[in-house]
């Protein structure tokens, strides 16, 4: 039986990879380690990866085992969920690991320029109703913006077709280089090359370690029939950015187990 969401939150409170600032707190106590993860939570120069929306944080933790030599950064606002994968780092030992529990929304807050290096969103809910929430929009690249590299990547995979075709068309109107971007990640033959051309003909550029995560939401979307959708692009630290103006086919699935609130067949 799991444990309780007070017992979840107390253990939250103690834990050295944990940092708890919600709106309500980081409002009046400014976060003093903004601009200095590296030397004084990481201590070392290692490049800092965010996983934005990381849930119950199992894809940062198998991110770190994978990449030793990066520092990873779960965000997430849900701290009993955030628990998980907090508590799998600490067992493990897993010192280039650290969760963030807060709104994404202010996510600048944390972090200083040139601090981050990549951004991954995972299975980010595709919020059809409006973009200003969506983590792709260009309201959040220019949040964004405040902490990347010039050129820092990111990362969208999702079950969406929605949120993927919003943030193609987004990646096309800004002229954004994209880096790759797939359909259907586990139809790719780069197992054992991970340069093998894609079925557009474009060169993957994805390491194949990275096809041995899976989150719990993700196997669930897979045993439904749904591809899993993958893209990365850079985002320049200059330049106007424009949401695209273009009508997108609402999610179908969205509606289960829930009842649709409107008519509409499309979103911009």
């Amino acid at each position: 039986m799991s444990k309780g969401k007070l017992a979840k939150f107390a253990d939250m409170a103690r834990y050295e990879n944990v940092f708890q600032y919600p709106y309500s707190v980081v409002e009046h106590v400014p976060f003093e380690m903004q601009g200095h993860w590296h030397e004084q939570y990481f201590h070392n120069q290692n490049p800092i990866v965010l996983e934005l929306g990381c849930g119950k944080g199992e894809y940062t933790v198998e991110l770190a085992k994978l990449y030793p030599h990066v520092n990873f950064i779960g965000v997430d606002i849900k701290g009993a969920r955030m628990w998980t994968g907090a508590t799998q780092a600490l067992n493990e030992g897993l010192r280039n690991v650290a969760f963030l529990r807060t709104n994404i929304e202010i996510i600048d807050r944390f972090f200083s320029k040139d601090e981050v290096d990549e951004i991954w969103l995972t299975f980010s809910d595709p919020q059809m109703k409006n973009p200003r929430k969506r983590l792709t929009s260009t309201y959040f690249m220019c949040r964004y913006r405040k902490f990347l590299k010039d050129q820092g990547i990111i990362h969208l995979k999702t079950d969406s077709n929605f949120l993927f075709t919003y943030t193609t068309f987004m990646v096309e109107r800004n002229a954004l280089p994209l880096l790759f971007r797939t359909e259907d990640l586990y139809a790719l033959d780069i197992l054992g090359n991970p340069n093998n051309p894609d079925a557009q003909g474009n060169l993957t550029h994805l390491d194949p370690k990275v096809l041995t995560i899976q989150t719990y939401y993700e196997k669930m979307w897979m045993e439904r029939g749904l591809n899993i959708r993958y893209m990365k692009f850079c985002l320049p630290s200059e330049g106007e950015l424009h949401e695209p103006d273009v009508e997108i086919p609402l999610d179908d699935y969205r509606s289960f187990h829930r009842s649709k609130r409107s008519s509409k067949e499309t979103s911009k």
